[in-house]
């Protein structure tokens, strides 16, 4: 093919440029730039060109102020209780952990220099050298030990206590190296330690209002459900962070959130609406940065309450969600249509096989019939707090309503509803962040006594059948199982997922740095400590 260039200006550079900043893949690029006559080979160069011109050399110095959407007077600096986005951004600037993931979803060392094991069952963990906390004091294996064995403490409340309790012994050999035993063997803990909940923390710590970590950023202010503030750690082990100081707080409202990203109050509004989004195109000088990882926002029937306990009637509902119109019209093209299972398309072990209900409002009106609960008056508790769910909430209201099922959507405000709403409403809407593995979803979501089995989903077959794939090293085989597993959280369990959803992130022009990464938006919720501001 030649490499001659054909028709192509200056306008169709600046048009290539402003792909990338929106957030285009290279073979979308190459597609646009071949559909303006220009050759492959050439197309290589100006795409070399273009992304060469925008990538810049991190600066130091600036006060960054970003807004996520939610947050409580639960927020917690407790890296073993964060539950929230919010929690997970401030936990990311404050701690490190013994492993991140990369933005292939590979894990990658932090704290750890090496994660080794010969049998996936004792794991060897050597710590870095030349670590400090806030506080001045060494990093060391007993801080390791202590962090993780807490979460097997009841009184503590750790979140992911399902999760860790497959640890079942701890040993600091010498001051950099620990010892991890498992009850059976698990490939998966490098990834797994990755988790924003294992967060290391000073041995003895009982105080977490200090945030006394070994991160990017030394608390200086935080005030449950209003705001937190850090300031660049100058000892960081990595050398970083670029920005002098970190203000996070939630603006709840999407509308509000836009606005104060426009208005230059912020720097980055985390996941805005999609009918937000023409709105930042219009204007110049802003970025929308989109990631499709595996966030879902869910409807969940309690099984162990009516109507859910009536079977018929979670099927007639799985019928009734029109997954297409949610994904085009809630979600305005930004998300794939799910199967009610929350292990996504971009995840190695996705069931692709698994086919969603289709939309089906004779076979839900039949079904309701049956459950003895068409024409009866249902509530829907839908909030802002989770992600798109009032758009959703009615287009499943219209379908609803025409075949004679009185879903009656109550709209709820966002403070307050994770810990008043969900998991405990007969019928709410959730919102998951990603998760890297299947093992790690269903140990939270599903099992008999997953923390957060948001339809009481109980099965023995299912209990036993992860702890299987768990141990396997066999991936063909573990995969096998897992898709089983999907099929039967879809068919079995009272959550609806409609769509995986891409998370949109806005940002100032003047923002540099976010990266795209599976654990989420915000860059994994870890964007403080790599961004940088344009001077």
């Amino acid at each position: 093919m030649s490499d001659k260039i054909t028709n192509w200006t200056k306008s169709d550079d600046a048009m290539v440029e402003n792909a990338i900043r929106r957030g285009a893949t290279r073979r979308e690029l190459l597609q646009l730039m071949l559909a303006g006559g220009v050759a492959m080979s050439a197309g290589g160069m100006i795409l070399g060109r273009a992304t060469n011109a925008l990538a810049a050399t991190p600066v130091s110095g600036g006060a960054l102020k970003a807004a996520g959407w939610s947050s409580s007077t639960a927020d917690t600096l407790d890296p073993a209780k964060a539950s929230l986005s919010t929690d997970y951004v401030r936990c990311c600037s404050f701690y490190n952990r013994l492993t991140f993931l990369d933005v292939s979803g590979t894990p990658q060392m932090e704290l750890a220099e090496t994660i080794e094991s010969k049998d996936a069952k004792t794991w060897t963990v050597k710590l870095r050298k030349g670590v400090t906390f806030h506080d001045g004091k060494p990093l060391t294996a007993d801080d390791v030990v202590f962090s993780l064995k807490r979460h097997l403490d009841p009184g503590v409340g750790s979140k992911v206590a399902k999760i860790a309790a497959q640890m079942t012994g701890f040993k600091a050999v010498d001051k950099e190296t620990v010892e991890i035993e498992l009850a059976n063997p698990n490939a998966d803990l490098p990834t797994i330690l990755a988790m924003h909940h294992f967060m290391i923390v000073a041995d003895g710590t009982t105080d977490f209002s200090k945030a006394n970590g070994t991160g990017a950023f030394v608390r200086e202010v935080f005030e449950p459900g209003v705001r937190s503030v850090g300031v660049k750690n100058k000892n960081y082990w990595k050398g970083g962070p670029n920005v002098d100081s970190f203000e996070f707080f939630a603006i709840s409202d999407d509308n509000a959130r836009v606005n104060a990203l426009l208005s230059g109050d912020i720097h980055l509004a985390a996941s805005i609406n999609p009918r937000s989004m023409r709105l930042i195109e219009s204007q110049d000088g802003f970025v929308l940065s989109k990631t499709t990882s595996g966030n879902y926002t869910n409807l969940n029937i309690r099984m162990d309450m009516a109507p859910g306990d009536k079977k018929d009637f979670i099927e007639g509902m799985k019928y009734l969600v029109n997954r297409e119109q949610i994904v085009k019209s809630a979600l305005r093209g930004l998300g794939e249509v799910g199967n009610d299972q929350p292990v996504s398309p971009a995840n190695f072990y996705h069931n692709a096989d698994l086919k969603p209900k289709a939309f089906d409002p004779d076979k839900a009106k039949a079904l309701f019939q049956k459950a003895g609960v068409l024409g009866q008056s249902i509530p829907v508790i839908a909030s802002e707090a989770a992600t798109s769910s009032i758009d959703m909430a009615m287009i499943i209201q219209a379908a609803g309503a025409e075949i004679g099922m009185k879903l009656d959507v109550q709209r709820v405000p966002s403070d307050g509803y994770w810990d008043n709403y969900w998991l405990k409403a007969p019928i709410h809407f959730g919102n998951i962040n990603p998760r890297p593995t299947p093992d790690i979803l269903f140990s939270l979501l599903y099992t008999s006594e997953a923390p957060w089995n948001e339809s009481q989903y109980k099965s023995e077959k299912f209990d036993k059948m992860l702890i299987e794939a768990r141990g396997s090293l066999d991936q063909a085989k573990r995969k096998e199982i897992y898709n089983a597993m999907q099929v039967m959280v879809a068919e079995e369990a009272g959550t609806i997922i409609p769509a995986y959803i891409s998370n949109v992130d806005a940002t100032s022009g003047k923002l540099k740095g976010l990266e795209a990464n599976p654990l989420g938006g915000m860059m994994g919720y870890a964007f403080a400590e790599y961004v940088w501001l344009e001077a």
